[in-house]
């Protein structure tokens, strides 16, 4: 897969924020608290997003906030170095207990730290970038990634997010989960066109997974980037639970069958073992040269 940029909104967070306030817990601060606590979050949101520092008048557009109520969160976040100012250019940025936070994050997160090992394994037997996907509110989220060894290779990122129709990964976690969720999701929702290979119905998208279920793997050709390819394959932890997707994503001029059926035995013996690790205890993946 080769993940681009995708701008999400901070509707989801402010939802949570309401549903918080109306909390009966005694431990709860006031509502007011409560809603700076949710604006705070949302700051750091719009940094994580935009990728950039942004100016007091920038915040002001995007998040509508009164400026009272505005200047006095981003003093306090900056005075907590959970955001750094600029006196030069008079902007902010993410501080640097956003980075420990990350840092700290990934120690608490078994597969993130378990996976570099075996992504650095699948790469050196492939020599092509591997990639590490979950997904969160029904979006790919690339954490983990392992560049390949060729000069030429596809513009990709941790921390990034795709719409999962036209990503390998993306299939690969769409097939895990219970069809009435897929269905629901999948109401009046428009499946993007980025190529033309890519997934725009419903009912295809369906027979689609259904397909990934059944072969074990999920593939994308060149329908999210026109000579972008990869194979992916999921991982599951104890419960059995497709937790994650892993895949070897190449440039299309150089994965030819032979190759992606190479990537895809590689792949799947390394997803097994990680799924192994994380105390997953059914049956290996199926094995299968069969792509398309």
């Amino acid at each position: 897969s080769n993940p681009t940029g995708l701008i999400t909104t901070c509707r989801q967070v402010r939802n949570r924020g309401q549903e918080f306030s109306t909390m009966n817990q005694p431990s709860i601060p006031p509502a007011k608290s409560v809603k700076s606590a949710v604006r705070a979050l949302e700051i750091l949101d719009v940094l994580t997003r935009e990728g950039r520092p942004l100016a007091f008048a920038e915040f002001l557009r995007i998040l509508g906030y009164p400026k009272a109520s505005l200047h006095a969160i981003l003093q306090t976040m900056t005075a907590a170095r959970w955001l750094h100012f600029d006196d030069l250019e008079r902007t902010y940025a993410l501080g640097v207990r956003v980075w420990e936070s990350g840092i700290a994050y990934s120690a608490m997160t078994p597969i993130e730290s378990r996976a570099r090992p075996v992504l650095e394994k699948v790469r050196d037997l492939t020599t092509e970038t591997v990639q590490l996907a979950v997904l969160d509110n029904f979006e790919v989220l690339y954490v983990d990634k392992v560049e390949g060894r060729h000069l030429l290779r596809l513009d990709s990122s941790v921390g990034l997010r795709l719409e999962p129709h036209a990503t390998g990964v993306g299939k690969v976690l769409l097939a895990s989960l219970p069809r009435d969720v897929l269905t629901d999701w999948l109401k009046g929702r428009t499946l993007e066109r980025y190529t033309p290979n890519t997934i725009t119905k419903s009912s295809q998208l369906m027979r689609e997974l259904a397909r990934v279920r059944r072969l074990g793997h999920a593939s994308d050709t060149e329908e999210r980037t026109l000579g972008a390819s990869c194979v992916a394959v999921g991982v599951r932890n104890s419960r059995g639970e497709c937790i994650a997707a892993m895949s070897v994503s190449a440039p299309a001029v150089r994965f030819g069958q032979a190759k992606r059926a190479k990537a895809l035995r590689h792949l799947q013996a390394a997803a097994d073992g990680l799924s192994a690790t994380l105390g997953f205890q059914g049956a290996p993946a199926k094995r299968t040269q069969k792509d398309h």
